[in-house]
C-alpha cells in the first residue's frame, strides 16, 4: 500500500525549556520560530526529548497549542501522543487532532509491556480513533518493547500507520525496516543513523542534536537528496563526536546542557538547561566530554 509521505528531512525533536519548575512559553516560542528559520522540515513536540512523561495533561496541551500558533504551517507539526495507557493516548491523540496538527509520533507502550497481540491491539485503537497520520516510535533502550516484524507486518496494512522512527544502529534491522517501503516510511531515530537511513531509501531524521545544530542536520539531509553523497557522509562523520557526547547521560541532559552552555556561540536561543526530575544536571564528566565535543566542532565551523 503507498502511503503520503508525512515529511522528508529533518525533524527535531525539541526539548521543553522550563523555569523554576514551570514550562517557559517564551524561550519555547523563541526555539521553535528559530528551527523553522533554520529550515527544518518537522517539528516533533511532547517526545522524549520534549520530557513528555513529566508533563502534565495540561502542560502537554499547551505546548501542543503553542506549537501549533508559531508553526503556522512554515513546517510539519508532529505531536507525542503516545504512553503506555492505551485510553489515554488515544484521548492525546484526539486533541492532537483538535489543535491541528499534521501527524502524532506513537511510543511503543512501555513497563507494562504488553503482549504481541496486545501491542498491535493498542496501535489499532489509537489508529481507529483518528484519520491523522501515525509515525511508531521504535526505542527499547527505553521501553524495553521491540517491535518485532510480524508485529510491524501487521500494522503496516493499518492505512494510517505511515512510518516508524527507530532508535538503532543496527544495520541489519534497518535494511529490514527500509524493505517496507511506502508501507512504513523509515526515520532514523539516533542522529548517527542518519546517512545511514538516508541511504537505504528512508526519510529522513528526527534529531535530538538537531536542537543544537538545526543548519547542519538540515543540510546532512539536503546533501543526501541533491545526490552529494561523499560530502553528506562527511558531514555526518564530522558531527559523529557531537552526537555521542550528547548521548553520555540519559537524553535530554546533554542536549540542554550544550544548548544553555553553547547557545550563543552556536547561534540559537538561549533557555535555562532546568531539567525535571528523575533527570539531573550532567556530571561534570559528561560536561568535559561535551565541552570538548562541540567546542572542537564550532572552532573546526568557524564559531
Amino acid at each position: 500500500m503507498k502511503k503520503r509521505e508525512l515529511f522528508f528531512g529533518t525533524a527535531t525533536a525539541l526539548v521543553t525549556p522550563f523555569s523554576n519548575g514551570e514550562v517557559d512559553a517564551e524561550a519555547f516560542c523563541r526555539l521553535i520560530d528559530h528551527q523553522i528559520e533554520s529550515g527544518v522540515q518537522a517539528l516533533v513536540i511532547g517526545g522524549t526529548t520534549g520530557e513528555a512523561a513529566t508533563l502534565s495533561d495540561k502542560e502537554r496541551y499547551l505546548v501542543f497549542s503553542l506549537a501549533k500558533e508559531r508553526c503556522e504551517g512554515r513546517a510539519k507539526l508532529v505531536l507525542g501522543t503516545g504512553t503506555n495507557d492505551t485510553r489515554l493516548a488515544v484521548s492525546h491523540t484526539v486533541m492532537a487532532k483538535k489543535t491541528g496538527c499534521d501527524g502524532v509520533l506513537v511510543v511503543t507502550p512501555y513497563y507494562n509491556r504488553g503482549t504481541a497481540q496486545g501491542v498491535v491491539k493498542h496501535y489499532q485503537t489509537i489508529a481507529n480513533s483518528t484519520d491523522l497520520p501515525i509515525i511508531l516510535y521504535n526505542v527499547p533502550g527505553r521501553t524495553g518493547v521491540d517491535l518485532s516484524f510480524s508485529t510491524l507486518e501487521t500494522l503496516s496494512r493499518e492505512e494510517n500507520i505511515v512510518g516508524i522512527k527507530e532508535a538503532s544502529d543496527s544495520v541489519d534491522r534497518l535494511v529490514r525496516l527500509a524493505a517496507f517501503g511506502e508501507e512504513l516510511r523509515l526515520y532514523a531515530g539516533n542522529d548517527s543513523a542518519a546517512y545511514t537511513v538516508l541511504s537505504l531509501g528512508g526519510s529522513g531524521v528526527i534529531s535530538v542534536a538537531s536542537n543544537l545544530f538545526p543548519k547542519e542536520m538540515v543540510r546532512l539531509c539536503r546533501l543526501y537528496k541533491e545526490g552529494a553523497y561523499e560530502e553528506c557522509l562527511r558531514l555526518q562523520l564530522s558531527l559523529l563526536p557531537v552526537i555521542r557526547a550528547l548521548f553520555t547521560e540519559t537524553n535530554p541532559s546533554p542536549i540542554k546542557y550544550a544548548m544553555w552552555r553553547y547557545g550563543e556561540r552556536a547561534h540559537i536561543p538561549a533557555i535555562s538547561g532546568e531539567l525535571r526530575l528523575p533527570l539531573s544536571e550532567v556530571s561534570e564528566v559528561s560536561k568535559t566530554e561535551i565541552d570538548f565535543a562541540v567546542e572542537s566542532f564550532l572552532a573546526k565551523n568557524g564559531c
